[in-house]
């Protein structure tokens, strides 16, 4: 195990020794930008657009973003629960990376969910038995006994700890403690949920993740049970010699987490305008032939007086503008095809305070305009969700 490896996202490229097997881990796992250095052994490395730490191969990898990582979390939080997030602001104590805040972040919500006890509920149980409980399944009786009375084959509900909210928590808890880099005292506060969890069934590496509907029944859950899904994110990757290459950790795609996060928080803010908002809308096309699909990450969508409804908004959100030297223009042709296709005259991109200006492009014969936008992403919560409003605003009026 070579030393760690410490990034900045969007810093220069750092030279490092490596083996050309490590190389190609990386490679493979595209958690890094990997190219050749001035001699043998050296390569630069930089990030590649994730943030996190992680453990590829044989090399340990921690990217650090440059959005403060209380921040990070609540952009995670709120573009998969917006209210959930809002009433409960998921805090990053002194950690500056995101790993160890994780951690801390998902120990207090975890012993939160936790201190009123184990949550049980129902699960359904199939199995052979010598008494009749519950139901039985005639047609596995008939295809597995022939006929014979014993044993019989049941189902029926059990009132248990072993559900799913409680296997989620066990498996991030487990994962967590296993991870390097976390303080003592998060490793401690991790280990009062894990004695808690006793008697629930960890889950199986390689299946999927066990599904859970939040309730009235499971709300002190759902901060940590959130916590815990990103806790679980795991990939393999299969090099070119069949060499499986593992990575555990937590990597996050930035641009994914600004994405999500602008769609969501832009379509609530838009709610009181009316209309309906669709993310990610994937049914139109460019060409008539329906082989080259658009897809807009937002669509407003309005009733007009005729009673038909038709595309009234267009956004797009880019947390990074191209280091080549075009610049924007990728952007901006991809929303004028939006315009033309949807037949509107404005249309919105929406980038990080900081990348770029706001500035607003009027396209030649074209009658059409496009807007750029800037979040500042260092604001606290509630101004940041204050600017958004702002914008929802002026894209709509």
């Amino acid at each position: 195990m070579t030393s760690p490896i410490t990034l900045v996202e969007g810093a220069p490229p750092q030279e490092v020794a490596l083996t050309a097997e490590q190389a190609a881990a990386l490679v493979a796992a595209k958690a890094v930008q990997v190219a050749p250095g001035p001699r043998a052994g050296l390569w630069r490395i930089r990030d590649n657009g994730y943030v996190g730490a992680a453990t590829i191969g044989s090399v340990q990898i921690r990217i650090t973003p440059k959005t403060p990582v209380d921040r990070l979390l609540f952009l995670l939080g709120y573009a998969r629960s917006m209210r959930g997030w809002r009433q409960e602001e998921v805090q990053a104590g002194e950690h500056q990376d995101l790993l160890p805040a994780l951690a801390y972040a998902y120990a207090r919500a975890a012993q939160r969910a936790l201190w009123q006890g184990v949550l049980q509920g129902y699960r359904e149980v199939e199995e052979s038995a010598q008494v009749v409980r519950g139901r039985l399944r005639e047609a596995d009786q008939i295809r597995r006994r022939y006929g014979l009375p014993l044993p019989v084959e049941i189902r029926y509900d059990e009132f248990t700890v072993d559900i799913a909210e409680n296997r989620l928590l066990l498996a991030a808890t487990a994962r967590l403690l296993r991870l390097p880099g976390l303080d003592p005292a998060t490793r401690k506060s991790l280990r009062n949920p894990l004695a808690r969890l006793a008697g629930v069934s960890p889950l199986v590496p390689g299946t999927p993740l066990p599904a859970w509907q939040p309730s009235r029944l499971n709300t002190r859950y759902h901060t940590a049970l959130r916590l815990a899904e990103l806790v679980l994110r795991g990939r393999s990757y299969e090099l070119d010699d069949g060499t499986i290459v593992r990575v555990d950790g937590l990597l996050l795609e930035m641009w994914r987490v600004f994405e999500d996060f602008v769609t969501v928080a832009l379509a609530e803010a838009m709610r009181p305008y009316g209309g309906r908002s669709d993310l990610q809308d994937r049914r139109h096309h460019l060409d008539h032939g329906r082989r080259v699909p658009l897809r807009p990450d937002l669509v407003r969508y309005v009733i007009g007086a005729d009673g038909i409804e038709r595309p009234a908004t267009v956004v797009d959100a880019k947390y990074k503008v191209s280091t080549g030297p075009d610049g924007h223009n990728g952007d901006l042709y991809q929303m004028l095809a939006y315009c033309t296709v949807l037949g509107l005259r404005h249309g919105h991109l929406v980038y990080v305070k900081g990348n770029t200006e706001p500035y607003r492009h009027v396209v030649r014969r074209a009658d059409i305009e496009i807007s750029r936008h800037t979040l500042d992403l260092t604001l606290p919560p509630a101004q940041l969700l204050g600017s958004v409003e702002e914008l929802a605003k002026a894209i709509v009026e």
